[in-house]
């Protein structure tokens, strides 16, 4: 009987590339593995036909005596079901490909050590601080309560002069197999947890943990111009590995309370300041807050309420970077609730001359001569 053609079999060209090949083999062979398909003879048949076509086409020298005198080149060189090209169980097809962590790390019958240090976890802390504080940065001593390296045992949760013994269950892999149907299972060791290992004698300290709870006090540095959701890492200063492994970070999330004065956008500042009619009316100089103290703002005559004046530099500090934003003061004119009569003599006077065109240059010659 007659064989099909290699490139037929795998429904690709005779121009495919080695990566065109291992894909359409891959697909083949998971489509029609045994495992997958028990008691299908039709599909070993395809799988077994599969497998000899990607032996000879992914071997440059094969390739080349098949392109050039077809089957009776290649002959004993192929190989089918079992042989080079064919896999008994179909993790091997992942390793393969590079999937062979999808059966759990192990294939193929063949198994690993597992390492059982692990990397310790990442901590949170929450810090706030006050909108100065932000500006300014600050240095701050946080007590953190974290899970450290057992001093007693060095981590290993065995007692003096004792050591951990290999998992007889799993062999120190840290995991067994189990068969369901055709498929090949791992699964964490029910003996040791996972670990690999087996502590027979604990550490009085510790417990056999490995780790026990202290409370630590950090130092660590606010940089000027942080704002609320900014997080700082400090690395290695969150909870210790086990058996050796690396110690996470601390992760310090800063939350900048919300100020009486000023409402802040990223490195900009806004403010409201009351001023009198007649400072309005006739301009002056007034006193506006900032984080670094008081500072002169002119007003000039005619200053309508609402309006916005800027004061350069006098906001928050860009983080990690230079220079510093802006203060923005919104003008808000204030209504006198009492007055004494002389002040309602002068608002008299003014109300006589209201209904004129305010668009008239001599209205605010008429307001400055009634307030002098």
């Amino acid at each position: 009987m007659s064989k099909r053609d290699y490139y037929e079999i795998l429904s690709i060209s005779k121009t495919a590339t080695d990566a065109e090949i291992k894909t359409a083999y891959r697909k083949l062979a998971v489509q029609y593995h045994p495992d997958k398909n028990p008691d299908d003879h039709t599909a070993e048949e395809k799988f077994k036909e599969a497998a000899e076509a990607y032996s000879v086409l992914s071997d440059a020298q094969k390739r080349a005596a098949y392109d050039r005198f077809g089957h009776q080149g290649v002959g004993a060189g192929a190989s089918g079901f079992g042989g080079a090209a064919g896999f008994s169980n179909i993790e091997d097809i992942f390793d393969l490909f590079g999937f062979g962590d999808v059966f759990g790390g192990q294939s193929g019958g063949r198994s690993s050590r597992r390492t059982a240090a692990q990397r310790g976890a990442d901590l949170r802390y929450d810090l706030e601080i006050t909108l100065e504080e932000a500006a300014a940065g600050k240095e701050e001593k946080l007590r953190i309560p974290r899970l450290e390296t057992c001093d007693e045992c060095d981590g290993k949760g065995a007692e003096k002069g004792s050591e951990p013994e290999t998992c007889i269950t799993c062999s120190g892999s840290g995991q067994t197999r189990y068969q369901q149907g055709f498929f090949s299972v791992m699964r964490t060791c029910p003996n040791c947890g996972g670990k690999g290992n087996i502590i027979k004698n604990p550490c009085v300290k510790c417990r056999g943990a490995g780790r026990v709870e202290r409370e630590k006090t950090l130092e660590v540095k606010i940089p000027a111009g942080v704002e609320t959701g900014s997080r700082l890492r400090v690395s290695g200063e969150g909870e210790a590995g086990t058996q050796g492994g690396a110690a996470g970070d601390l992760y310090v999330v800063v939350h900048v309370k919300e100020h009486d004065v000023f409402e802040r956008q990223g490195a900009n500042l806004y403010s409201a300041v009351p001023v009198t009619f007649a400072q309005a009316a006739l301009g002056a100089e007034i006193k506006v807050k900032t984080l670094d103290g008081e500072e002169d703002l002119k007003i000039p005559a005619g200053t309508q309420t609402g309006t916005v004046f800027r004061v350069k530099s006098k906001g928050m500090p860009a983080l990690g970077g230079r220079g510093k934003g802006d203060l923005f003061v919104a003008v808000t004119l204030i209504t006198p609730k009492t007055l004494t009569k002389e002040q309602r003599k002068l608002l008299e006077q003014l109300a006589e001359i209201e209904d004129i065109d305010f668009e008239d240059a001599s209205f605010m010659d008429k307001v400055r001569n009634i307030f002098g």
